[in-house]
């Protein structure tokens, strides 16, 4: 009896893995549908890659494999790109180590200090038994603003890919892209040295707890990899999969209101991290000087011949307060050389305009 596992191009750009004993019928029934799963709304489909097996164990492993790869790795597979596909295995962390390596570039803090003894491997994002697409696209949205960029899920709910994730991610596509597939945390943390589990208490589990600046500061300075674990939507995380972190996060919030939307929690982590990585900020805007003095002093005068001119300063033993009250008024604001001659301008215009 011979085995197939297959990919499925769908509808909306997404691939679908599976395996069968009956290619042909199996691709019929995904296509009719009679198979009311993941592809049943994301018809046409196509058949873009299958292989053959000895045995079912090995089409199944093979099916499990694909699906926890990322969409570059799947594509590289489909179009038999094995340099690629040889490329991909290689974790992103390891990957971009090795191109700045060949570019010569020393990593940066945001201080300007190279990184030295700190840990280089961002910590992974793990989000157990998730329930939305949109919201684990709003998570990789978070992650991708500070930096990190490997995203692991446990048994979402709705499966993977998800469809509605995509536009919940606003952009953050290489995250979603690389998104791998775990049927547990224990699969998903195997590789991992350290396990952090987010909490708003502490579920009566013993276990050391740290705010998320404090996780940052030792993820940043510990060897191995660490894993960050986040519950699902509704509940947040078991006290079985507390039981297997080493350290609770806990973010200090309002004690009347502890509620965290899963996105929110991701950003506040994500953000303690990103504080010791060389992460552009939002470049500054160079203020002009303050104007001179002089300037200043001219530009009072003008608006205050024009207001003699239109009899403002009535009565005559108040005009002096109402002078004091207008250069106290135009001397707070700390105008520019620009702004004086600006707004000059407009007293000029203002000036020139017709009496009635």
């Amino acid at each position: 009896m011979s085995f197939w596992t297959y990919i499925l191009h769908c509808a909306d750009r997404s691939y679908y893995t599976g395996h069968t004993d009956d290619l042909e019928r199996r691709v019929a029934q995904h296509q009719s549908g009679a198979i009311r799963g993941y592809t049943f709304d994301l018809r046409p489909i196509e058949l873009v890659w299958s292989e053959y097996f000895q045995t079912r164990n090995e089409a199944q492993a093979a099916e499990t494999k694909i699906k926890g790869w990322s969409r570059a790795k799947k594509e590289a597979l489909i179009a038999e790109n094995w340099d690629r596909l040889k490329r991909l295995a290689i974790p992103p962390h390891e990957r971009k180590e090795r191109a700045s390596a060949s570019l010569g570039i020393v990593p940066r803090l945001r201080s300007g200090e190279t990184e030295g003894e700190a840990n280089p491997l961002p910590p992974l994002i793990i989000l157990v038994r998730p329930q939305l697409g949109e919201n684990i696209g709003k998570a990789a949205r978070a992650m991708l603003n500070f930096g990190l960029t490997e995203l692991r899920l446990v048994s979402p709910r709705d499966g993977w890919p998800n469809p509605s994730a995509g536009p919940a991610a606003a952009g953050a596509d290489i995250v979603l892209d690389q998104a791998q597939v775990f049927e547990s945390i224990a699969d998903a943390t195997a590789d991992c040295a350290h396990v952090y589990a987010t909490s708003v208490r502490r579920r009566g589990v013993i276990k050391p707890v740290a705010t998320p600046a404090e996780a940052a500061l030792t993820i940043r300075n510990e060897a191995g990899r660490s894993a960050i674990l986040f519950g699902p939507e509704r509940a947040g995380l078991e006290n079985d999969d507390v039981a297997i972190a080493r350290t609770l996060i806990t973010v200090p919030v309002n004690p009347e209101f502890g509620s965290l939307n899963l996105a929110q929690a991701v950003i506040l982590v994500a953000y303690e991290w990103s504080k010791g990585k060389a992460l552009a900020q939002p470049s500054k805007i160079d203020l002009d000087p303050p104007a001179p003095q002089a300037e200043l002093d001219g530009m009072i005068g003008q608006l205050d011949t024009m207001l003699e001119e239109t009899g403002h300063f009535h009565p005559p033993d108040r005009a002096h307060i109402d002078r004091q009250m207008i250069r106290s008024i135009l001397t707070k604001a700390g105008w520019s050389a620009q702004e004086v001659r600006t707004l000059r301008g407009v007293l000029r215009s203002l000036g020139r305009h017709p009496k009635k």
